[in-house]
């Protein structure tokens, strides 16, 4: 009896300690927050990790890498055995093989893939239990560095081969190292898209055709001489290159190799291809129109253009520049000839998840594909993709290529018959496109609302910026006080973060860095490294950071946040397009085009832009949000202390209210010269009350960067584009409110209607429809028209001859008559 109860006793604490164990270990329990210590990403900072966090959530590098696959990622901080077999699983369904290396760290291969973002992984060493996980961002091949994929020679001579004067050896580099093995398979691959389109049956492929060179010495680079492929291989005229080891079989999937672009695959077509390119072209470009003849039309739901390319650059939300033609890189807009710059539609459209593009020239003007090739084209497939990807014609930068690129060279670059090209994909003007509405956080901290009211807040807490809920967006600001250079706190305080999400998006949070004039992102409360890539696809929502100092948010409704430090001091533009007209609320004002509602409080309570510093501090007080709404992060103890357990709105923190320019300020005299013209009175302010120039001059510079997007944003009044009449020309391509076009016609015939037409303020051309007449059949016309209105003249004047004549004789009847009747009196 005694043993049983001494043997209930051990099994009793046994499974104690197995739950007490269980308890403290992060297997399959990472961003969880564990009774004892704590699985989540801010553990770390907060320093209540468990004893296996980095054991069980992996933390990898490289982080990213081509969603066509193939990269060799290795986790960090984590040992395995030598013996062991790795197992990596993607999206809980795709089996990779990993391995160890010599020094005990594990590895994995990224799989291949249909699409970009964030892509959770599972690592298990028994092939059974998958109890340690990651996540790997998978990146659009065409934004891949041009480090970490195959570079063709000359991209013009691969695509172009079997054309006129296009031949010799085709030549690919590679850095070597990141292939582990000696000696390589050289491949290719092609793409396509089979099944009925827009059903469930649309299914997108990439396949392994054949080799190009076998077990050949990986020194990074590869020649050969273009063979005209078999059948049915020669039919395949998208794909790219792959290197991969020569101990894998052709074809395997999913092991350590490096991928060219895709590319239109001139160099192995038939024969047919070789001996008549632009008959072979043109027979292709004749099969595309016939299928996009039978699809669905995508282009009344794409969103129009910009009218200019200031308006296309400040559009930051909706609109993204196009890596094709940037005028950031010297405007190589290969596609697009006689364009500076494109940018395309960040989002797909709704129901086909098409794209738009959008070019300008030099003068900041619209190219159009009805006066000039290099015009911007709508894509049937977005050249980003977009969510929730993986099925045509959503699959990132491929389903563009299958639908809008290869037919370009069909009917454009290997034939000349764009006619069938622009059919399909005619440029978009931009007569509906409504430029989105600014507003602005800047200095320590200054408030420009949606509808241009200025106020200044001093306060310190966490507060309501917008808020919109029929867009289910919200946007909150954290402000702090800020220091002087020795250190002490100053009566004044700067926005130091601000977090932000749209329907169940991932939070965003983008904050000061520790690092002076740096920003640190959040995602989800996990800090997101922008050391490899500069653009990330999240869930509802997109993320760009070209520099350390620069961050770009992008909501699905077109909402856009660029968030900017300089000079110690964050800076917040908030850009709506006019779909959340009348549908927003916050610190920012009423976007209804009303000044005088900005001012609403939380409970409807409105009062007057010009009241007291006094009274818009309490008003902005009202707006502190709970932590029941809170979207930020708090992964340290003093932002716990000073934020999340203290008041959401410090009644404590009481700022300068104005500034007085004292005469016997030896600072003064410097501030006036400085702060003149727009902006001066924040400029004043921030550099008296921080005692710093510096501080005053960032914040004027923030102040007219707002204005100057605020003059690129202006409504522009278009009246769309005017052809050139038959038989004659235009001259100008301008189509906006004072732009001025002329016709003339050629030689042999005559203009008939307006000379010259200029769009109106209505949006309306001046002037009548022009017409080219054959001067021969002119003469005939005006020759006929000069005798109908002859014989018109003279019918006339007959008739009021005619006319004329009667009343003379009825004159004379009447004459008659009373003579008569006088003799009889």
């Amino acid at each position: 009896m005694r043993i049983k109860m001494h043997l209930c006793t051990f099994i009793v604490l046994f499974l104690q300690l197995l739950f007490w164990t269980a308890a403290r270990s992060c297997a399959r329990h990472c961003g969880e927050k564990l009774n004892t210590c704590s699985c989540h990403a801010t553990c770390e900072s907060l320093k209540d990790c468990c004893a296996d966090y980095r054991h069980f959530c992996l933390d990898i590098e490289p982080h990213s890498g081509s969603l066509l696959g193939g990269t060799d990622f290795k986790i960090l901080n984590a040992t395995f055995e030598p013996n062991i077999t790795l197992t990596c699983r993607f999206s809980s369904e795709i089996l990779t093989e990993g391995y160890v290396d010599e020094s005990g760290a594990g590895h994995c291969i990224s799989p291949l893939l249909y699409e970009s973002g964030w892509i959770p992984f599972e690592v298990s060493t028994d092939g059974l239990n998958y109890d340690r996980s990651g996540k790997w961002l998978s990146v659009h091949h065409s934004k891949l560095g041009p480090a970490y994929k195959i570079i063709l020679g000359n991209a013009t001579q691969w695509q172009y081969y079997g054309t006129p004067g296009v031949g010799g050896d085709l030549k690919m580099t590679w850095i070597s190292s990141l292939i582990k093995a000696e000696r390589v398979n050289v491949e290719l691959w092609g793409y396509s898209e089979t099944g009925e389109a827009y059903s469930s049956d649309w299914e997108a492929e990439w396949k392994y055709l054949y080799s190009v060179g076998r077990d050949v010495p990986n020194t990074g680079v590869f020649s050969f001489t273009p063979q005209i492929a078999d059948n049915p291989f020669s039919l395949w005229d998208l794909g790219s290159m792959r290197i991969s080891p020569s101990t894998k079989p052709d074809g395997a999937r999913d092991v350590n190799a490096l991928w060219s672009e895709e590319h239109a695959v001139a160099w192995h077509l038939e024969e047919a291809f070789r001996k008549d390119s632009a008959g072979w072209a043109l027979k292709k470009c004749l099969l595309w129109d016939k299928e996009e003849k039978s699809m669905p039309d995508f282009l009344t739901e794409i969103t129009d253009c910009p009218c200019t390319l200031a308006q296309a650059r400040a559009d930051t939300g909706r609109f993204h520049t196009d890596y094709g033609c940037d005028i950031e890189a010297g405007s190589l807009c290969v596609y697009h000839p006689g364009a500076v710059h494109c940018v395309r539609a960040i989002q797909g459209s709704p129901e086909y998840g098409a794209g738009q593009q959008c070019c300008y020239d030099s003068t900041g003007a619209q190219v159009l594909t009805r006066d000039s090739i290099g015009g911007s084209t709508p894509d049937r497939g977005h050249d980003w993709g977009d969510p929730p990807y993986k099925k045509p014609p959503r699959v990132p930068g491929f389903s563009h290529w299958k639908y809008d690129v290869i037919s370009f060279y069909y009917c454009c670059l290997w034939s000349h018959n764009c006619e069938y090209y622009f059919t399909h994909r005619p440029s978009s003007d931009c007569r509906t496109y409504q430029p989105p509405r600014a507003a602005a956080v800047l200095g320590d901290p200054h408030f420009i609302t949606f509808d241009g009211v200025t106020f200044t807040f001093n306060g310190k807490g966490e507060y309501t910026l917008v808020h919109s809920p029929a867009f289910q967006l919200s946007v909150q600001g954290r402000t702090e006080p800020m220091r002087f250079e020795n250190g002490s706190s100053a009566l004044a305080t700067r926005l130091c973060s601000v977090a932000m999400k749209e329907k169940d998006s991932d939070i965003i949070e983008v904050r000061l860095a520790d690092t002076a004039d740096q920003l640190q992102v959040f995602m989800n409360q996990q800090e997101l490294l922008f050391s490899e890539q500069k653009w990330i696809d999240l869930k509802g929502v997109f993320v760009f950071s070209p520099k350390p100092s620069n961050v770009t948010v992008m909501f699905p409704s077109g909402a856009g946040l660029e968030v900017r430090t300089s000079a110690g001091v964050m800076t917040l533009t908030v850009l709506l397009p006019h779909d959340l007209q009348n549908h927003t609320f916050g610190l920012l004002g009423t976007m209804n085009d009303n000044p005088q509602d900005d001012l609403t409080s939380s409970d409807g309570t409105i009062i007057p832009s010009n009241s007291s510093a006094q009274d818009i501090f309490s008003y902005c007080a009202g707006w502190a949000i709970t932590n029941e709404t809170s979207l930020f992060t708090y992964d340290t103890n003093h932002l716990l202390n000073e934020y999340y357990y203290a008041p959401k709105h410090d009644p404590s923190f009481i700022p300068n209210f104005s500034m007085t320019e004292d005469p016997e300020d030896p600072l003064v005299e410097a501030t006036l010269r400085l702060c003149s013209g727009d902006g001066a009175d924040f400029c004043k302010y921030d550099a008296l009350s921080m005692r710093s120039l510096k501080q005053g001059n960032a914040t004027l510079r923030a102040y007219r960067s707002h204005t100057d997007t605020q003059t690129a944003l202006e409504p522009v009044q278009s009246c769309g584009w005017l052809s050139p009449p038959n038989h004659g020309q235009k001259e100008g391509t301008l189509y906006l409110e004072g732009a001025t076009v002329s016709f003339s016609c050629n030689r042999g015939y005559g203009l008939f209607g307006s000379q010259n037409r200029t769009c109106q303020a209505d949006g309306t051309w001046s002037g009548q429809d022009t017409h080219c007449v054959a001067e021969n059949t002119l003469a005939i016309v005006l020759g006929s028209v000069g005798a109908v209105l002859a014989l018109v003249v003279m019918v006339i004047a007959i008739i009021v001859y005619s006319k004329k004549q009667k009343k003379e004789a009825m004159k004379h009847d009447q004459k008659v008559t009373y003579q008569q009747n006088a003799s009889h009196l």
